[in-house]
């Protein structure tokens, strides 16, 4: 059965860098999937806001999903009232079943106080009698995925097998060119992108395949059958 997923990301390129894989496998398998970029990601030192746009219009193309712009202010974000009543509005129009959000221990301001809103916001999509348009709607499930700013071994619970979607991923992330390549020089060129394709083969080396990325959850999750366990 298909189900409406949406993966929320602190900036253009943290989904990909994460998720990407997943996201391709799950659009392959007719979900519907629908990336939330909580920031413009601007300003940076060779992107702006003409250009984050393309990238990651380009790079929605390549994994086939729609994209959205919640318009929070980059290096700004704050887990205010007004900005998760706006994510709930999104999980009352979308009505997802699974929401990927970033694991909630990182080095970037943005990225903590970005889970802390979608976590909270999905607690208020909830409500009854509040100024959320919309109907009240809870989402099932809050899945946790890593970016790249954590400098610490993810304490994964879930693999997830990208082996067969890892050059889309890759060429999904090749077209932040602004942020990966431009003004870099020698081995700072395309660093963060060769340093996510040793962690996923790592993930992969763990569960028996090429690559894999990790995932997490909080919630206990409940399985009816051996096939939910095994790959």
């Amino acid at each position: 059965m298909p189900h409406t997923i949406l993966a929320f990301g602190p900036h253009p390129d943290d989904i990909e860098l994460g998720l990407g894989g997943t996201i391709a496998a799950l659009v392959q398998q007719g979900h519907r999937v629908v990336l939330v970029d909580m920031t413009s990601g601007e300003p940076t030192p060779f992107g702006d806001e003409n250009i984050r746009p393309r990238e990651a219009a380009l790079a929605a193309g390549i994994l086939g999903v729609t994209r959205v712009a919640l318009g929070l202010k980059n290096r700004e974000v704050v887990a205010t009232l007004d900005a998760r009543h706006r994510v709930a509005a999104l999980l009352r129009q979308y009505r997802p079943e699974i929401i990927f959000l970033p694991y909630p221990q990182d080095a970037h301001p943005d990225h903590l106080a970005c889970t802390r809103i979608i976590e909270d916001a999905r607690f208020d999509a909830k409500l009854t009698q509040v100024a959320i348009p919309g109907m009240p709607f809870h989402c099932r499930r809050l899945i946790y995925y890593f970016c790249t700013h954590l400098r610490a071994l993810p304490a994964a619970a879930l693999a997830f097998d990208i082996s067969a979607h890892m050059p889309q991923k890759l060429a999904a992330l090749e077209c932040y060119q602004s942020q990966f390549y431009t003004g870099r020089i020698g081995p700072d060129a395309g660093a963060v992108i060769r340093q996510v394709t040793t962690a996923n083969a790592y993930f992969g080396g763990l569960i028996g395949r090429e690559y894999a990325e990790p995932l997490a959850v909080q919630e206990l999750l409940g399985v009816d059958s051996v096939a939910g366990w095994l790959i």
